[in-house]
């Protein structure tokens, strides 16, 4: 899909059409994440200091789960 870059009051912006909003699951207001990757950049709503947090703690959960039943009681 081929994007336009507009401006947007004195910055530059793309407008997304509603098509690929729709397919992305986004609306006004959500986040959207730019990654370089070696391909170029990758458009995502995948946010992925998030996933690394998450695979911390479930590895913390893991490894402290009898620390983390006790809490729970």
């Amino acid at each position: 899909m081929k994007l336009k870059i507009t401006t947007i009051g004195n910055s530059a912006g793309v407008i997304l059409p509603k098509d690929l909003l729709a397919r992305l699951r986004l609306g006004k207001g959500d986040e959207l994440y730019a990654l370089e990757t070696p391909d170029g950049i990758k458009l995502t709503v995948f946010d992925p200091e998030l996933a690394r947090q998450m695979e911390v703690a479930e590895q913390v959960m893991r490894n402290r789960r009898s620390l983390l039943n006790k809490l729970a009681q």
